[in-house]
């Protein structure tokens, strides 16, 4: 089941408001999945630095001795902003060097996402709720993702729920299931790709994370995409600059999309679409089996 949106904000109108706006079409999909939520949303970018989100097990978890060990051990320019059960860190070194640290002093926390753009905030419960406890309709951005979780494979757990991210600034919403991740899994962890749960979504976003390291566009990474994976799915895709949508050959997943002069949006259900300014006068159509959709800033 689980439902998928996506909003890709063209114009600065649309950027004051992707929050909210987001907020809406998500919760249009909460009959597709109620146990978790999820958003992965691109904004305030940084530059000479990390951009982090790290989630806590719960909302009582005490932050001070992570913010002193990242003082004193690893960067004392560091910046730490709180949001429930989550906390997005700004620090001034490599990306292993700190995932290493982070395994070995705080294994209870997750990292959901790292680059210069991206944030990544989940938690179990219906939509409505987990957008209420991050504040998400607050958030202004570029583009952001969100899904709705039914868990038809594993437990309620909040590390298996969407957005994925594997690499820097890239992420992927999926509804759908795959029949190879396991053996691509393995053949990814040979390559340097670490998994933190056993999703099949989380080895579709590590697949695609490859390809573009070994220099693949994200389209050329798509298409390689339709040979490589096995299954049926609908994915949405975000990077720093662009989203992208994808159908596997078959399209036995629903999915549709909308274009205006100010944003373009996907969604499992059109009704998340129609909750957007302007959607009445919007070019709408179903995308097309094994064809690749993307935008870029």
């Amino acid at each position: 089941m689980c439902g998928i949106v996506g909003l890709f904000a063209k114009s600065e109108a649309i950027e004051a408001e992707l929050g909210a706006h987001l907020a809406k079409m998500l919760i249009q999909m909460t009959e597709r999945g109620s146990d978790s939520a999820g958003i992965a949303v691109y904004r305030n970018p940084v530059t000479d630095s990390i951009k982090l989100t790290v989630m806590a097990p719960d909302n009582a978890y005490d932050w001070h001795d992570l913010k002193n060990g990242l003082l004193e051990q690893i960067d004392s320019d560091m910046e730490m902003e709180i949001n429930a059960n989550h906390a997005v860190l700004i620090l001034h070194t490599e990306p292993k060097d700190i995932y290493d640290w982070f395994f070995l002093h705080f294994p209870e926390l997750h990292i959901n996402s790292s680059g210069t753009t991206i944030e990544i905030y989940k938690d179990k419960g219906p939509p409505v709720n987990v957008l209420n406890r991050f504040k998400v309709s607050q958030f202004k951005g570029t583009h952001a993702l969100g899904h709705s979780r039914m868990a038809t494979e594993s437990a309620v757990t909040i590390q298996h729920s969407h957005p994925f991210s594997t690499g820097q600034d890239l992420c992927l919403v999926h509804n759908g299931s795959l029949s190879n991740h396991n053996i691509l899994r393995e053949q990814l962890q040979k390559q340097g790709i670490v998994f933190r749960t056993d999703n099949d979504s989380e080895v579709a976003a590590g697949y695609l994370m490859q390809r573009m390291r070994q220099g693949d566009s994200m389209d050329e990474a798509l298409e390689r995409a339709l040979k490589d994976l096995d299954g049926f799915y609908t994915f949405a895709i975000g990077t720093r600059d662009g989203f992208a949508v994808l159908r596997d050959p078959i399209a036995c997943k629903p999915a549709v999309m909308a274009e205006t002069d100010e944003w373009v949006a996907m969604a499992s259900e059109y009704r998340a679409i129609a909750v957007l300014p302007g959607a009445d006068n919007a070019e709408c159509w179903e995308p097309a089996p094994a064809k690749i959709y993307s935008w870029n800033h």
